[in-house]
């Protein structure tokens, strides 16, 4: 028979394995997708969009010639800090977003007013992720401080608990890929009916939207790949 030494040790080699296989690759993708975009964003960055709008300008022209009239576009502080709010129906773009006349800059205006088109149509997966953020909200708070009085305290309820919680905040990031793919898809669209890129502008916009879906793709996966790796290190346990 084992010992209770050596079915702890096999325990912890298991958990070992388990973390190499579930963590290891979405942190590796994460980095890359990260790189990606950063490169993708500084090349067309500093490529002009011929119309000689602004990222702001562009978000103003979409909404418009759309009828949407409630939507605020205001300017937030930093980088990559571009988001739409529909508590609020205000579109925020990052300093590098809001007064840029780059490709970067308005396909990101673009896609930030394709949440705003989705928020004044009633798309569906837009609002039942909003429904959930103040249940995500909490769950991100709370679940790992379970998670540790779980271990700490030996309680498999409150590492199950946790668990759980956890598990709505990987929802949130599974329901987060339709709502961000559309969007990128109603940018594209919005950019060439109205006339905002040229053909080779369209294709830069195309780039640089498809690198940002990247990153929602492999976090998405990530949470994924962590959530299997808490139950099953836990009923390795």
């Amino acid at each position: 028979m084992d010992s209770p030494n050596r079915r702890v040790r096999r325990s912890q080699m298991n958990n070992l394995l388990l973390y190499a296989l579930f963590a290891v690759p979405p942190l590796i993708l994460g980095l890359a997708a990260q790189g990606w975009l950063r490169r993708t964003v500084q090349r067309f960055s500093v490529q002009p969009l011929s119309t000689g709008l602004t990222g702001a300008e562009v978000a103003e022209r979409i909404l418009v010639a759309n009828g949407v009239r409630d939507v605020k576009i205001v300017p937030a502080e930093g980088a990559l800090t571009d988001h739409y709010d529909p508590r609020t129906k205000t579109v925020a773009l990052s300093e590098p977003v809001y007064g840029q006349r780059s490709i970067t800059a308005a396909a990101v205006a673009a896609h930030e007013v394709g949440h705003a088109l989705q928020h004044a149509q009633a798309y569906a997966p837009l609002a039942f992720r909003t429904a959930m953020f103040p249940a995500v909200a909490f769950a991100s708070n709370l679940w790992i401080i379970l998670l540790l009085a779980g271990f700490f305290l030996q309680a498999v309820g409150l590492v199950w608990l946790a668990i759980g919680l956890y598990a709505i905040a990987v929802l949130f990031h599974v329901v987060t890929l339709p709502v961000e793919f559309d969007a990128s898809r109603r940018a594209g669209i919005q950019m060439q009916q109205l006339g905002l890129a040229s053909g080779g502008e369209a294709a830069g916009t195309r780039k640089v939207l498809t690198a940002a879906a990247s990153t929602y793709v492999v976090g998405a996966l990530a949470a994924i790949s962590q959530l299997v790796f808490l139950v099953l290190s836990t009923q390795n346990r």
